[in-house]
């Protein structure tokens, strides 16, 4: 599922990251990668923001359906 469908509040790990290099090094430079625990806090317009490291990052619409994550259980998840 995209990082823009991933229920309020579910933590998740990132799994895929379809976007070119440009991307790839935004992301990277926000803390996000494969790999990365992230759960959303809040819906915003068409965007996310998202905890992810112990930081609060925005994304929009277009970036967060960019990103694939796969939901974590309660005994995996450090996010939070």
């Amino acid at each position: 599922m995209s990082l823009f469908e991933l229920p309020l509040g579910t933590p998740a790990r990132i799994a895929e990251i379809q976007g070119g290099q440009q991307l790839t090094r935004r992301l990277l430079g926000l803390g996000l990668r494969v790999g990365s625990e992230v759960a959303v806090l809040h819906h915003r317009h068409r965007g996310v923001v998202l905890s992810a490291g112990g930081t609060r990052v925005a994304l929009g619409g277009g970036v967060a359906e960019k990103l694939f994550v796969e939901p974590l259980t309660a005994g995996e998840a450090s996010v939070g």
